[in-house]
């Protein structure tokens, strides 16, 4: 069966260079779909269109930082094109940020809610106009900090809290326009970040961390990028077209099965 194909499909990749939003853009060409990153990173964002083009997938790279409404304006107008059609948003775009309510600055606060709320926020109101002539999907990254409390994490989950209520209104809104839109809401994913982390706050005890973490999740390991990006898939496709306003746990059985 021809089943998650998404054959002349055009879509919207923001922080599509690296990590999940690289296994994202990657597993969306390899299913057909034109597929525009956004992303600051030019090095990471080159290295993967190499990679779609070598396999026979289709990427266009367009550097753009979403806090900034007047470059996604621009970036959306030239991915939407002549045909001006787009069908596939997914905000995946963000930063992190370690700290509670007293080790957070107001410069730090600001900073997260800009790229992590402002940012969605200008992309799918600068999408809005060419989803709404044909339908589409929007898929927004979130969080499982934006359900249950995890520590040091004050500023991260206000903006992933924030992105699972912009899209619960986004849904109900546009239903009608054949809009649909769910968030997904990741738990600790193996990606470079993750090593980052590890190495600048555990000099030494990398492997040792690594494990605790991964054991932190009932199923015994963190995810993986791509399991990610195939639930992305799903939700993109046709097969999940009675699919709309939901959040997605993706997360090992942490938000549910940690008692």
């Amino acid at each position: 069966m021809d089943i998650f194909n998404l054959k002349n499909k055009r879509a919207i990749v923001t922080g599509g260079g690296s990590g999940i939003g690289r296994a994202i853009s990657t597993v969306l060409a390899q299913q057909g779909a034109l597929v525009y990153i956004l992303d600051i990173d030019e090095t990471g964002a080159d290295s993967l269109l190499a990679d779609i083009h070598k396999k026979g997938g289709r990427a266009v790279f367009k550097k753009c930082d979403i806090s900034i409404k007047q470059e996604v304006d621009d970036a959306i107008k030239a991915a939407a094109g002549s045909k001006k059609k787009l069908d596939i948003i997914i905000n995946n775009a963000g930063i992190a940020h370690i700290g509670s309510l007293e080790k957070t600055s107001t410069e730090d606060f600001n900073k997260l809610f800009s790229v992590n709320v402002e940012g969605v926020f200008h992309v799918m109101k600068s999408s809005l106009p060419f989803l709404k002539s044909n339908g589409g999907v929007i898929i927004n990254m979130a969080s499982i900090a934006a359900s249950v409390g995890i520590k040091d994490r004050f500023a991260y989950s206000m903006t992933k809290s924030a992105v699972v209520g912009m899209t619960l209104s986004v849904a109900k809104d546009y239903i009608n326009y054949n809009i649909r839109c769910n968030s997904i809401s990741p738990g600790r994913v193996h990606t470079p970040f993750i090593n980052g982390f590890l190495k600048r706050n555990y000099p030494g005890q990398e492997m040792i961390m690594f494990d605790k973490l991964s054991k932190s999740q009932p199923i015994g390991r963190m995810g993986n990028s791509k399991e990610v990006a195939h639930l992305v898939l799903y939700l993109c496709s046709d097969e999940a077209s009675f699919v709309t306003g939901s959040n997605y746990d993706i997360d090992g059985g942490f938000t549910r099965l940690n008692n």
